[in-house]
């Protein structure tokens, strides 16, 4: 599917969708509209993405420019790190939707952006981070966002690809959110339109989350609590995950999710990571449908 130039409104509406409908998806750890968490609530992701879309997608800036300025429009409206890792994923997805040539399909697109990112973009990139100060944010050898010298945010992301799951989209050409996320969305929309209805959006993002979170140990859990942890939580959603996937209806699932969600918040378990990357690919599905 060809990517046209489309317009900022257009691709800031995709945006903003796509963040709410996965506030709207049950994901067992995360904020959600069924329950908030770790001192967030859905107004908080709301209130994000009401601030972040329009500057993420406007016209005539650069990948940098756009996660700075959705960083700072961000921490201006709800004063903590809420999206930095949906940002961060986002910023390719809308420039390769707002710059690219109208031939290339979106995936090829967005490896067309990638291969030209800056040292302009990687310093403003992070400063960025900084500003937002995720959890578990230490110091590296190489292409630390703490030193002052400019590089390439290909680089400076290639080199954290090994231990966090959104640096490697940037190494890889977005390929769990093209290979894993998307095919896996577009199926369960497909699997459960009649029984879901008008929710199958949701449901189907829920699907992501989980299958994410069965395929990797999340990043975020990762930094904050190791791999031991990480490990255990992607051993017992690999057995919802499969639950999931054979469900007649979704609905079925939800007193199971909600009393995964509970356990995990009962040890201040959040699967960032996997929530960010549910985000990128409703934002993906949502600017193929533009096309």
């Amino acid at each position: 599917m060809s990517v046209g130039l489309l317009t900022p409104e257009a691709v800031a509406q995709a945006y903003k969708n796509a963040c709410l409908t996965e506030l709207q998806a049950l994901k067992p750890g995360n904020v959600h509209v069924f329950a908030d968490g770790h001192g967030m609530t859905v107004y908080d992701f709301i209130k994000s993405a009401d601030a972040s879309a329009a500057v993420i997608a406007q016209a005539g800036v650069s990948v940098g420019e756009r996660i700075g300025h959705a960083v700072k429009a961000t921490q201006a409206a709800v004063g903590m790190n809420t999206n930095l890792g949906l940002i961060l994923l986002a910023a390719p997805l809308v420039h390769a939707a707002l710059a690219t040539n109208a031939h290339l399909g979106l995936a090829s697109a967005v490896t067309q952006v990638l291969n030209t990112l800056s040292d302009e973009d990687g310093w403003l990139a992070a400063q960025a981070i900084l500003l937002a100060n995720p959890a578990g944010l230490g110091r590296v050898a190489s292409h630390d966002v703490h030193a002052p010298a400019k590089v390439n945010l290909g680089l400076m992301m290639a080199s954290a690809a090994d231990r966090d799951r959104i640096a490697w989209q940037y190494a890889h050409a977005f390929a769990d959110i093209f290979n894993l996320g998307l095919p896996c969305y577009l199926a369960a929309k497909q699997r459960w339109q009649e029984q879901a209805k008008n929710d199958s959006d949701a449901w189907a993002a829920s699907a992501v989350y989980l299958a994410f979170l069965a395929h990797y140990e999340d990043s975020h859990i990762l930094r904050k609590f190791g791999v031991g942890v990480a490990a255990q939580v992607k051993r017992e959603a690999q057995a919802i995950e499969a639950k999931y996937r054979q469900a007649h209806h979704p609905k079925l699932m939800q007193k199971e999710l909600l009393a995964w969600d509970a356990s995990l918040k009962q040890r201040h378990i959040n699967p960032g990571s996997s929530a960010d990357l549910t985000v990128a690919c409703l934002l993906a599905a949502n600017l193929q449908r533009l096309s």
